[in-house]
């Protein structure tokens, strides 16, 4: 019996191993994300989050989200592939043609480089739901767990030198208080009062070495910050 041959109306066949499906036949596929990429998030953080044994060193907020982002950008990628393996070569292929040399700060620009591969991928074979629905979900989740950080600071060691330094100790607490600052005592004589202080990267130094210098009533106040680095 001779095989079916099935044309088009207009005579043509229609093209063979595109992988192009249309948006009705990609809702089962957003449906297995809707599952899948929570899923992901939530098995990687249930390792991310870990109880620490005793030893071990603890762990630091960017590499947390770092893995729990990583198993996410797993499941995209797994969704993105399927059961085909042309698209499973494809994807080794551009990652072995990706280098980027720059030197990143934040572990998670790592992870997010990786996810935007995977989401590119996925618009290029046509997963156009899957590819929507990933970015939504990582920005959700990049903007939740980039919520949780501590506000960055800068640290200093800050001294003031005036004739009686102990009677400015109130009012300088204060204004570290009001900008959001982290401070401890380091030393108090009858020239100086010095601070260690760890000061919200949105404050200006100069503007609190005026407030400082005001509180002294006009006389010789001399305000300096030496910058220390984090530990």
């Amino acid at each position: 019996m001779p095989a079916s041959d099935s044309r088009s109306p207009d005579g043509r066949r229609p093209a063979r191993g595109t992988g192009r499906t249309s948006l009705a036949e990609q809702l089962p596929g957003l449906f297995e994300a809707l599952l899948r990429l929570p899923l992901a998030a939530l098995l990687g953080a249930t390792l991310a989050f870990r109880p620490r044994t005793t030893g071990t060193p603890e762990r630091k907020a960017v590499v947390v989200q770092t893995q729990i982002l990583l198993s996410i950008v797993g499941a995209i990628v797994m969704l993105v592939v399927g059961q085909s393996l042309a698209r499973a070569f494809g994807i080794v292929g551009v990652a072995s043609l990706v280098r980027y040399r720059a030197k990143i700060s934040d572990p998670k620009d790592a992870g997010v480089m990786l996810a935007c591969l995977g989401i590119g991928l996925a618009c290029g074979v046509g997963l156009y739901l899957i590819a929507i629905f990933a970015t939504a979900f990582l920005i959700g989740f990049l903007r939740w767990v980039e919520s949780l950080e501590p506000e960055p600071v800068q640290h200093f060691l800050l001294g003031v030198e005036a004739p009686k330094p102990e009677a400015l100790r109130a009012g300088i607490e204060r204004l570290l208080d009001q900008r959001r600052a982290k401070f401890e005592l380091r030393s108090l004589s009858d020239e100086q009062i010095s601070y260690e202080v760890a000061l919200p990267l949105d404050q200006r130094t100069d503007a609190l070495s005026s407030a400082i210098a005001a509180l002294n009533g006009g006389e010789a106040t001399a305000v300096q910050w030496e910058e220390k680095k984090a530990d």
